[in-house]
């Protein structure tokens, strides 16, 4: 089992652009995605998870990480991205959100990349029906397309279920 902490990782990253933000890129099937590095505990091995009754498709259950219990969510299966194949590049990215340890299914973990303001363009819009509010933009690095994630946003989401709505007000 692979495992890094969050200086590990910013370690192996460029320094920050002046001006602009550290994302950890991920990938999920063929799509490149970011993620503040600010919000990255650490990046472990997919391990198997203890199921919870009743929970959505998309969280896996939950995992004993040092005495804390942590819910672990499959983003493929959240975005509906198409089945889901457990190997050994699959990793659980340990996150921070709101006082809450919550982990997160991913394909791979690429790098750390810094982004300068002129990098990231706006999100498209979508109709009202599709909620993609969590995608904050595009960031371009030569030939790359990176999809920057609020994963903040993402995992307060009401379907999420994971953190209790009125502490969001």
């Amino acid at each position: 089992m692979t495992q890094a902490t969050t200086g590990e990782v910013m370690a192996a990253g460029a320094p920050a652009a002046q001006g602009g933000q550290e994302f950890l890129t991920f990938t999920l099937g063929s799509e490149e995605y970011g993620i503040d590095i600010l919000k990255v505990q650490e990046i472990r091995g997919y391990e198997a998870v203890t199921k919870i009754a009743n929970t959505p498709e998309f969280i896996k259950g939950v995992v004993n990480l040092r005495g804390t219990i942590v819910p672990i969510v499959d983003l493929r299966i959240k975005f509906n991205l198409g089945s889901v194949e457990y190997n050994q590049f699959t990793v659980v990215i340990i996150l921070n959100v709101r006082s809450r340890v919550v982990g997160i299914v991913v394909d791979s973990v690429s790098d750390v990349i810094a982004l300068a303001a002129d990098q990231v363009r706006a999100a498209p819009e979508f109709s009202g029906d599709l909620e993609a509010d969590y995608i904050t933009g595009l960031g371009t690095v030569a030939e790359r397309m990176l999809i920057l994630v609020d994963i903040e946003k993402l995992m307060t989401s009401r379907d999420m279920a994971l953190v209790d709505q009125s502490s969001l007000q």
